[in-house]
């Protein structure tokens, strides 16, 4: 391997906030992740953070937008959300009445993935949901 060249693989896609761009970004997940194992996990975290990020930040409102970038390594698979903000609070993973229909997205994101790491961003957040692969001989991680 090249001095220069990096094992980690990285995608990113800029979307639109309207709720229909939701599922465009479950199968774009799935399209680049549709050997892994860990896919159908992904695209679940994916449909959770869009969704939170067009529900409760700016990016649902007229012309806003939600980025999301898709990293690849070979120990671990990173499923960023950037949302355009606006809400003044940091997303958070918070205890939920299991009866509530609203507010347990990202606890959900938080059994699923091994770690979240939530950053803010010059006008909104982002944030990092990571998933542990394990390394298959060659270094593939799945």
């Amino acid at each position: 391997m090249h001095e220069y060249t990096s094992s980690t693989r990285v995608w990113g896609l800029t979307c639109p906030g309207f709720p229909e761009e939701v599922s465009r970004a479950r199968r774009w997940t799935r399209d680049i992740l549709r050997d892994s194992p860990l896919a159908e996990d992904a695209e679940l975290i994916v449909s959770e953070l869009s969704a939170n990020a067009i529900l409760h930040t700016a990016s649902g409102r007229e012309s806003g937008s939600f980025h999301l970038a898709l990293a690849v390594s070979p120990r671990v698979i990173a499923l960023s959300v950037t949302d355009d903000g606006g809400t003044g609070m940091a997303p958070k993973v918070g205890q939920q009445d299991q009866e509530a229909e609203h507010g347990r997205g990202l606890g959900m994101v938080s059994v699923i993935a091994h770690r979240i790491v939530v950053h803010e961003t010059d006008g909104g957040h982002t944030v990092t949901a990571e998933l542990f692969a394990r390394t298959l001989p060659g270094g593939h991680p799945w």
